[in-house]
């Protein structure tokens, strides 16, 4: 069983919904990538996103667009994010791993030769932002070969045809853009949402994570209540940028922001009044 299957089993056995929190590898700089990842999974992360730095990252708003450059000032390859999964391996050998990027990198390195380094590193599972899964055949193939799982984007606009067509190609789990629009952009319609989740479930028993627009704690318990997974990118990235001149101070920021949504996710369901009981915030 792949540790993404494992993972995502576990969590079900224990009425849990999965934290994945998205990072870009080597933002700010290449030394605080690896020790991140293991502070974000003692936070309460169940798999870990990894981006890789590109230097035309289409998908993304700002916040991962600047996160991109100030990973790619130091050089920051694909061949060195492999690196980084491989030294997170060294102590962590259960908790999943997907690299999250663009195509051309992969194209540079073939096919063949990113999915045997890539399965030689520990990484579970590949989704690539601009490889529609009609031209994914390739790629899917070789990834599969050694197990590492293809995930495909879902999004509001997404024919009930095509999401049967993408389904039928992604493993590990699908990825839900619960907004028409990049990263970090705002207005989460939860209800939309759990109505498109209940679309897509028609076509696949596998997990479905929803990411973009998860900003809190609060949002984030509202998308577990419908979502199998969590997935929160921008708001992360944000912690590491405010922090990029005094990297020591990034670990404790990300914790506390991961810490806060665990346990509102973990709290089930919002209840009038819980939230600004727990955390004090007024809302």
């Amino acid at each position: 069983m792949s540790r993404i299957k494992a993972c995502f089993a576990a969590l079900k056995a224990e009425n849990k919904k999965a934290l994945i929190p998205f990072v870009t590898a080597g933002d700010p700089n290449p030394a605080v990538t690896v020790p991140l990842m293991h502070v974000m999974v003692e936070a309460g992360a169940d798999l870990l996103e990894l981006g890789v730095p590109f230097s035309d990252p289409m998908a993304e708003g700002p916040t991962i667009q600047k996160a991109c450059e100030r990973a790619l000032e130091h050089g920051t390859s694909l061949r060195d994010v492999l690196a980084m999964v491989s030294e997170f391996r060294h102590t962590n050998s259960t908790t999943p791993v997907i690299l999250m990027g663009y195509m051309n990198p992969v194209e540079i390195m073939g096919y063949q030769a990113f999915a045997t380094a890539a399965a030689e590193a520990g990484v579970d599972g590949l989704l690539t932002v601009d490889m529609p899964p009609e031209e994914a055949g390739a790629l899917v193939e070789v990834l599969k070969a050694v197990e590492i799982d293809p995930i495909f984007l879902l999004a509001p606009t997404t024919t009930d045809e095509r999401v049967a067509k993408i389904c039928a190609e992604a493993s590990g789990f699908v990825y839900y853009v619960s907004l028409k629009g990049v990263t970090g952009a705002a207005n989460l319609d939860v209800a939309a949402v759990d109505a498109k989740l209940a679309q897509i479930r028609r076509h696949t028993e596998l997990p479905i994570g929803v990411g973009f627009g998860i900003r809190d704690a609060e949002t984030a318990q509202r998308v577990a209540a419908v979502a199998d997974a969590v997935v929160v990118g921008s708001a992360v990235v944000n912690r590491v940028a405010e922090n990029a001149e005094s990297p020591e101070k990034i670990n404790e920021a990300v914790a506390t922001l991961l810490c806060e949504m665990r346990v509102a996710m973990d709290a089930g369901p919002p209840k009038v009044g819980w939230f600004a009981k727990l955390f004090g915030t007024g809302k």
